[in-house]
């Protein structure tokens, strides 16, 4: 198979998968803390892997561990608290426009960092998706309410998520995938464990009115949100480059569109044409 259709599909699934978990996001939060949340989403991912860390632990010089925790804090752990904190004030879709902050960092740190080489037309392509991603919820509208500064938490996720793209194009290309996720999950779910031990989760489970349904949501988080969409996410950056892969988050209001689209939200002229500006800058960065 062509590797940039490859890509394309990798592209389009992982939009899928990460574009569903703010709303799952939100079903957590229902019934638990942020916390809670976050810490049910990286233990459920870790122990799903827990299989191949045990085979892939073996396999990885001992002076690799510590990039891949690093990697694992900045792409998964810290992102998740961050993310789950921003949504108890802000709504789902300007969490979803501020994502897209994150190929921005990508390339801000790829260029001061590791002074990669970029070309012009990928750097055209990432504005020109940036500016669809604006325009669109410009469109669409957003309720940035008077708790709008949480929003500075999804950005410094961001941050994370550009540094650990930088990171693993750098110093963790020649992993698999699955080692790469398996090793970092576990250790994050490692950490998150005594986080969720000490927010009293039994007395919680016990209160809430459908802590079933929250905690379904959590796990599920984890296990795609997480596990699937790092899988994916680190196979995309070892075979498409960091600044396309860093471009999945320019996918995810074309998902957020498509959940509005089944929940029987009218889609407007405008807002297509946004979401052929945001591909269009997209296909720049990927075109051979």
């Amino acid at each position: 198979m062509d590797q940039r259709v490859l890509n394309w599909g990798i592209f389009l699934l992982l939009s899928l998968t990460w574009g569903s978990s703010f709303i799952l996001m939100k079903l957590g939060l229902a019934s638990f803390s942020p916390y809670q949340v976050a810490s049910i989403r990286l233990i459920s991912a870790g122990v799903a892997l827990l299989p191949f860390f045990f085979r892939f632990i073996r396999q990885t010089p001992a002076s690799k561990i510590p990039v891949i925790i690093m990697s694992g804090l900045l792409g998964n752990g810290i992102p998740a608290y961050l993310f789950c904190i921003a949504e108890t004030r802000i709504d789902s879709s300007l969490a979803g426009m501020l994502n897209s902050f994150t190929p921005v960092f990508a390339l801000i740190f790829s260029l001061v960092l590791f002074h990669s080489p970029v070309l012009k037309r990928q750097i055209l392509g990432l504005m020109i998706g940036f500016v669809g991603v604006i325009l669109l919820f410009l469109v669409k509208g957003v309720d940035a309410n008077a708790y709008w500064y949480y929003g500075f938490l999804v950005i410094l996720a961001t941050a994370c998520y550009g540094l650990n793209i930088a990171l693993v194009h750098h110093y963790l290309k020649e992993f698999q995938s699955l080692q790469l996720v398996s090793i970092s999950l576990f250790f994050m779910g490692l950490f998150a464990l005594p986080v969720l031990l000490l927010s009293d989760f039994s007395a919680t489970f016990q209160a809430a009115e459908r802590p079933w349904m929250s905690l379904a949501a959590s796990c599920t988080l984890g296990l795609i949100g997480t596990g699937v969409a790092s899988l994916l996410f680190y196979q995309l950056i070892r075979s498409a480059g960091a600044i396309f892969a860093s471009m999945v988050t320019y996918g995810l209001p074309v998902v957020a569109i498509g959940w509005g689209f089944v929940a029987g939200e009218a889609i407007s002229g405008w807002q297509v044409l946004c979401l052929g500006v945001i591909m269009g800058g997209v296909y720049l960065v990927n075109r051979k």
